[in-house]
């Protein structure tokens, strides 16, 4: 507490100095001056709570959206961060309006009188210098410490906020935000902001198609894209994970239910009847949350980032009747040789749903794909010479190369 109760009274001489001299100080982050300046501009400083927008507006803003979708999905977990901690959590939206709260039973009260509420508006020049404004415009998780506010309503806070934004298109969403009273600050409440805003980021509806998360991954956009059709690579933030075998199986199971898994059901999906141990599958998530850099929740296990994988994608190219991108992006067997019984299921419905495609509607170049990963399928190639020849197509370029797949296959 000593060393807090120095950190808070250098941050109010400082600001005290700015507002009696004015000018440059070394001992302010060049961000917090830059924001000063800004909100001297516009805001008074005896301000004593942030405006109001429009109350039907901002309800007819939150209502169906993508951030009200996604917060209803993790809301238990976001109510429990803010009681455990006595904490208030904020999410706004991309002019730092406040769209939602929810607080501890103190820091609510505290949060009430100064409009830290739905329709308040943070940004700077509305209400002086913050971290949700820091972390909006900047685009960065931000903290701002007791008297680093511009307003002296809130020099008994700190406030830890990090950015939202659409995992796939990279567009900016609002943010979040946790806030306590400045005696409470800790070391990690930048990185409980930075977790938090990836639980919101992950939980938003899944609109997109996997090669759009793909080419979100090859510019650097977070998220885990993950490769389990004939390979096993998984990248997040554009970096390879180095896994062993259990942990790239446990890794899939939890991609593939975005959802969460309990203890239990990630055993027996992992195990099946074998006779393995909680404790051997608890060491290995505690390594696989390591590589992960802690984006893995527990009760229920639960990914915390943006997640795209090809199993994903060729089921979505699939339930859209795009059979030849579908077989295009199917690389083969799910994680070949895998003893999971989750995944060894998971990966003969991929299998069927792509030969039964391409029996229904067998076009030429698909089938020719789909034989060099599966040479000995003979009924595909039967059914695509037969399609051709009811078509009259008995000149189609790809009939010798059919023919000698098919003589290849019954040899």
């Amino acid at each position: 507490m000593d060393e807090l109760d120095q950190r808070r009274r250098r941050a109010l001489a400082a600001w005290t100095t700015w507002v009696e001299e004015g000018g440059a100080l070394n001992q302010v982050r060049p961000e917090i001056l830059d924001s000063w300046t800004r909100s001297g501009a516009s805001v008074a400083r005896d301000v004593i709570q942030a405006p109001l927008a429009d109350e039907s507006e901002t309800r007819s803003f939150w209502q169906g959206s993508p951030l009200q979708i996604a917060v209803e999905r993790v809301e238990d977990e976001l109510r429990r961060t803010a009681e455990d901690g006595d904490l208030v959590l904020a999410v706004t939206d991309p002019d730092t309006r406040v769209l939602w709260t929810y607080g501890g039973r103190v820091m609510r009260r505290k949060a009430e009188t100064v409009n830290f509420v739905p329709g308040g508006r943070w940004d700077d020049r509305s209400v002086g210098t913050n971290a949700l404004d820091l972390a909006n415009r900047l685009d960065r998780p931000s903290m701002v410490f007791s008297a680093e506010h511009y307003a002296p309503i809130v020099h008994n806070w700190v406030c830890w906020a990090a950015p939202l934004h659409d995992p796939v298109s990279g567009a900016k969403l609002g943010v979040l935000d946790i806030s306590t009273t400045w005696e409470r600050t800790h070391p990690i409440g930048l990185a409980t902001a930075r977790v938090l805003a990836r639980l919101v980021e992950q939980a938003l509806p899944r609109t997109h198609l996997y090669e759009e998360a793909a080419a979100a991954e090859e510019t650097s956009e977070p998220g885990l894209v993950l490769s389990l059709l004939g390979t096993a690579e998984a990248r997040v933030d554009g970096q390879r994970l180095l896994l062993n075998r259990r942990q790239t199986e446990i890794l899939s199971l939890l991609a593939l239910h975005p959802d969460g898994l309990s203890l239990d059901q990630l055993h027996a999906m992992l195990y099946g009847d074998h006779a393995v141990t909680f404790s051997t599958l608890k060491a290995e998530v505690s390594h696989l949350r390591a590589a992960l850099a802690g984006q893995l929740a527990s009760r229920p296990y639960r990914l915390l980032m943006p997640i795209a994988t090809d199993v994903d994608h060729v089921l979505a190219l699939l339930r859209r009747g795009d059979v030849a991108a579908a077989v295009e992006a199917y690389g083969g067997d799910l994680l070949p040789g895998t003893e999971s019984p989750a995944l060894v299921e998971m990966g003969e419905y991929v299998a069927v749903a792509v030969r039964e495609a391409l029996l229904a509607d067998p076009q030429p170049d698909a089938v020719l794909h789909y034989s060099e990963l599966a040479p000995y399928d003979t009924a595909v190639l039967e059914a695509c010479l037969a399609e051709l020849g009811r078509e009259g197509r008995l000149r189609h370029p790809a009939i010798p190369l059919l023919k000698a797949r098919l003589a290849v296959a019954d040899a």
